[in-house]
């Protein structure tokens, strides 16, 4: 008799846990935040030592408007590499957390997921590109933290919506960051840097690591 009561209850959540794998990609791994956190710190010191060769007098003034052309490629260069280099590692530890689960990677929930936060990407991203055509650097980082937030919070409602708060975060610094445009590098490694190694930890400590 107390089997057959406990049986609804069993079934109820059994049945929310059934909805919550269809509707959201939960296979995301914290490990891949703390990949991808790395990289972006790795990249933002490549950078910082760029900026430094063409910097006049002691003063280190990240992103300033009368960097070179040639500048400006070599940071394009390093921005692309880090950015193919955490998605791959990325990839890597999602599948490898998808298979653990027992989970598509490539459904449904993962393409919404990815259309709804491409949108915001590549908007920013042609935002960007147009400061730069201009030779505007001294709002690059900000937009960067700003568009990038967005993406997250667009994307939280198909995934591990802790990934919200992450946006939240980036978006509050990118508007910090237009205080302080002279520290673009120093913010940009804070939002892709250390947010993303801290959110990666508690995800990982928060869903992976009792399993």
């Amino acid at each position: 008799m107390e089997e057959r009561n406990q049986l609804p209850g069993e079934t109820l959540n059994d049945i929310k846990h059934l909805m919550k794998r269809s509707s959201r990609f939960i296979s995301l791994s914290g490990l891949s935040g703390v990949a991808a956190g790395i990289c972006a710190l790795a990249g933002a010191k490549i950078a910082e030592g760029m900026v430094k060769e063409v910097e006049q007098g002691d003063s280190y003034v990240p992103f300033r408007s009368e960097s070179s052309d040639w500048l400006t490629l070599k940071l394009t260069g390093v921005g692309a590499i880090v950015f193919v280099a955490a998605l791959l590692l990325s990839f890597t530890l999602t599948l490898r957390r998808a298979k653990k689960l027992n989970l598509p990677v490539w459904d449904y929930t993962s393409r919404r997921l990815l259309v709804n936060i491409m949108v915001p990407l590549i908007t920013g991203g042609l935002f960007i590109a147009g400061m730069l055509n201009y030779g505007e650097w001294r709002f690059v980082a900000p937009a960067c933290l700003v568009f990038y937030g967005l993406a997250l919070i667009n994307g939280s409602k198909y995934t591990l919506t802790d990934i919200r708060y992450l946006g939240y975060l980036e978006i509050m610094l990118g508007i910090a960051n237009m205080w302080w445009l002279g520290y673009g590098l120093l913010f940009w490694a804070i939002g892709f840097g250390v947010l993303h190694i801290v959110y990666g930890v508690v995800m990982w400590w928060k869903y992976e690591r009792k399993s």
